[in-house]
């Protein structure tokens, strides 16, 4: 594959935070190679396996969790990579990483542990991903969190474009081992982004109609959704309804990717080199003007119908309810948690509340449920709803 000039080159990084000798290296890998490597290989990423996506704590085993969602923007992130020249394996480390400072219970996790932590700067998952792996996965001997290279952090930090008012996590390490904050990322970083919406617009809708919390009478309503579905039922006029459904969440998924690298492509014409993406002022890697209307149509469809669906806003209440719980024990007494956490508990503020929310953050859906259980003497009840 020919490198593009504007893509990020493994050669020229930047580096790490914490230098490193090269004795003993494992394999002939590249510096990003190395990045995607260890984040696949931490315990962060595992945990993700448990970890809400849409539905929370599902029964069934075909729905999507963060593990699987982060595995499917990274194969669409690959694809728009190659396409255009970029990195891959940037891309690829950008993509698994994104949601790993996810809480227990996606977003109502994320809105209890915010409330509960306004008086020690907040909490924010994007936030916690860098944070997570700079400080908190300790795996190594001779050096603190999985000392990803900078253009990863980079791109992980500011994947969804320049962070003006960084919270105090991100800030944190900022100062410690600055990461251009104020300046576009990379075409990686921006691809890593669009494929993260393209990945869920799409999942998400063959998770909800799985669930029966869509219908397909619904989608029928949104024009260019029901133009795709009916080329898909002439082309295939003896399939079944189910393997339309998979059809046309393919297509769609297709129709997305090739509109973003024609875009990218066009926009990125003339950029020279890596340093002219970030001092563009813009984002470049994205939809088209028309595609983005539409993609906004599916994002309002899919708040309306799903997100915003009145069993899900009653089971995020109940699992917002549950971390809350947890953050108020864990503070009223410290010995409610496990011995490894407690032996680290800093005695003063605001290091003491940030450290709790370090262990709830990292905590799957089920052992959310579990350490609840055992601090409360029951299981919570109505966690799931599929």
């Amino acid at each position: 594959m020919t490198r593009a000039l504007y893509a990020a080159n493994p050669a020229d990084s930047r580096g790490r935070e914490f230098p490193e000798g090269r004795e003993g290296a494992r394999g002939p890998r590249t510096e990003f190679q190395r990045d995607r490597d260890r984040i696949i290989h931490s315990i962060a990423f595992r945990r993700l396996r448990s970890k809400t996506q849409v539905f929370i704590a599902p029964d069934g085993d075909h729905y999507r969790t963060r593990l699987t969602h982060s595995l499917e923007v990274s194969q669409i992130g690959r694809v728009i990579a190659r396409a255009l020249g970029l990195d891959e394996d940037l891309t690829e480390a950008l993509c698994l990483a994104h949601d790993i400072g996810h809480p227990p219970f996606g977003h109502a996790g994320e809105a209890a542990l915010s409330e509960a932590m306004i008086h020690a700067g907040g909490y924010d998952h994007n936030a916690h991903v860098i944070r997570t792996l700079t400080r908190l996965e300790n795996p190594y001997c001779g050096w603190p969190g999985l000392n990803l290279s900078w253009e990863t952090l980079e791109g992980l930090a500011k994947h969804n474009g320049p962070v003006i008012a960084p919270n105090w996590a991100l800030a944190e390490i900022d100062e410690a081992y600055p990461l251009a904050l104020d300046e576009w990322p990379s075409l990686e970083a921006q691809v890593a982004a669009v494929s993260d919406d393209i990945a869920y617009d799409n999942h998400d809708i063959d998770d909800g109609l799985r669930a029966g919390f869509l219908e397909l009478d619904d989608l029928m309503t949104i024009d260019f959704v029901a133009d795709q579905y009916r080329q898909v039922e002439r082309r295939f006029p003896h399939a079944t309804r189910d393997q339309h459904l998979r059809e046309l969440v393919r297509e769609q998924i297709g129709w997305m990717v090739n509109d973003v690298i024609e875009q990218t492509r066009s926009a990125a014409s003339g950029l020279g080199s890596i340093a002219e993406v970030r001092g563009a002022g813009r984002q470049i890697g994205e939809f088209s003007p028309a595609m983005a209307a539409d993609e906004r149509r599916l994002k309002r469809f899919l708040y309306d119908r799903l997100y915003y669906h009145p069993e899900q806003i009653a089971t995020a209440e109940r699992a917002r309810e549950v971390v809350a719980s947890l953050y108020a024990a864990y503070s009223q007494d410290e010995t409610t948690m496990p011995p490894a956490w407690l032996r680290g508990l800093p005695p003063g503020q605001p290091e003491r509340s940030r450290h709790i929310a370090d262990f709830i953050a990292g905590m799957t859906d089920r052992f959310a449920i579990d350490q609840y259980a055992r601090i409360y003497g029951r299981v919570p009840a109505g966690l799931s709803n599929v």
